[in-house]
C-alpha cells in the first residue's frame, strides 16, 4: 500500500474515531444527534422534540448553539490527530426559530495556525432555511484523544 493511500486510511479512521467519541459523550444521551466528519468539515443532525422547546414553543437557543459548536469543533478536530481541542471562544447568531423537523449544522475550518483553528458553522431547518450561524476559535488541550471516551488510537 502506497504512502498516500495509507495516509488516507489513517485519516478516515481518525474521522470514525471522532464520530464514536462524539456519540459516546453523555450529553448526547439527552440530545441524540447524528454526525458525519470529513477533512476540515463536520455535519451534525438533530431531530426536534418538544423537550427542547422554551415556553414559547420553539427550540431553546442552547440547542442550536450546541449543534453549531459541535459541528465547528469536530471540523477543527478532524485536522488534529493527537489531542482533543477546546472551544476557546464561540460567537453565535440565531436568525430563525425552529420547532419541528431536523436541524442540520454544517461546520468547516476556515483558517488554521500553529496554535489555533478558526471554524464556522451554519444551522438549517428541514426546508434548508438558515436558523443561525457561528464561528469559533479552537485550541489544543493537553488531553490525548486516545484517553477520551469512544476514541481508539489511530
Amino acid at each position: 500500500m502506497g504512502q498516500p493511500q495509507q495516509t488516507a486510511l489513517v485519516e478516515q479512521q481518525h474521522f470514525r474515531n471522532l464520530e464514536r467519541m462524539y456519540m459516546a459523550a453523555p450529553i448526547n444521551l439527552l440530545l441524540p444527534p447524528k454526525i458525519a466528519i470529513a477533512h476540515a468539515s463536520a455535519e451534525v443532525h438533530l431531530e426536534m422534540r418538544p423537550a427542547y422547546y422554551h415556553s414559547a414553543g420553539a427550540a431553546h437557543g442552547s440547542i442550536v448553539f450546541k449543534l453549531l459548536d459541535d459541528s465547528a469543533f469536530f471540523a477543527a478536530n478532524s485536522l488534529e490527530q493527537s489531542f482533543v481541542l477546546l472551544t476557546a471562544a464561540f460567537t453565535t447568531y440565531l436568525t430563525r426559530p425552529v420547532s419541528q423537523g431536523t436541524i442540520r449544522a454544517c461546520g468547516k475550518v476556515v483558517n488554521q495556525t500553529r496554535t489555533q483553528f478558526l471554524a464556522e458553522s451554519i444551522a438549517y431547518d428541514s426546508q434548508g432555511r438558515e436558523l443561525g450561524r457561528g464561528n469559533g476559535i479552537f485550541v489544543r488541550a493537553r488531553i490525548p484523544l486516545a484517553e477520551t471516551l469512544g476514541y481508539s488510537p489511530v
